[in-house]
């Protein structure tokens, strides 16, 4: 464990690097429902929710966590969307301290429970939750069904053939990418 390194309030000033680093772990395409944008971030950092945080070493922003008051219909749960700890800086106990941090303001806000989802095949992010209190709730499996008339289409493609207003508002609401980058899952 590492309690070295501060956690502190995400402000603007470390916009930049957090997306940097959610497009250096994150992989989207595992759910495709969702997605890493600019937008995504910047809505999280609008909201008086105080529960962005960053893990900083020096001026480097080595993790972060993005939550909010913000779950479906339910004005009293909130949700812990994003979280992500720079490769080199793993296993040093960050993660768990901005999980800590931001439910911690996420009950000050009012919440009496605090979501979050995590992909099946993603052991250290369920672990890590687990680990922190979280207790698994609800199991939801996607279903897709490809046209077989139709040719596979990427991710990127997809994104690309969506009308122009279509994917905006999708942009908009964080569920696609604006910038159709491809990135690793950390």
């Amino acid at each position: 464990m590492n309690d070295t390194i501060p956690i502190v309030p995400m402000g603007l000033g470390h916009l930049r690097q957090v997306l940097d680093l959610g497009h250096e772990v994150f992989d989207v395409s595992v759910k495709p429902y969702t997605s890493w944008s600019l937008t995504a971030v910047a809505e999280h950092l609008d909201t008086d929710d105080g529960a962005c945080w960053v893990a900083l070493d020096s001026d480097r922003v080595v993790g972060f966590v993005l939550g909010s008051m913000e779950f479906e219909f339910r004005e009293d749960w909130a949700y812990l969307e994003w979280i992500a700890v720079a490769p080199d800086m793993q296993g040093r106990g960050i993660a768990r301290r901005l999980v800590e941090v931001c439910c911690e303001a996420l009950f000050a806000a009012g919440a009496r429970r605090v979501v979050t989802d995590v992909e099946s095949s993603n052991v250290a992010s369920a672990t890590l939750m687990s680990r922190n209190g979280f207790v698994p709730a609800t199991t939801v499996a996607l279903f897709v069904r490809t046209n077989p008339a139709e040719p596979e289409l990427s991710a990127e493609e997809t994104a690309k053939a969506l009308p122009p207003g279509t994917k905006r508002a999708l942009i908009r609401t964080g569920r696609l990418t604006g910038d159709n980058q491809h990135v690793r899952h950390g």
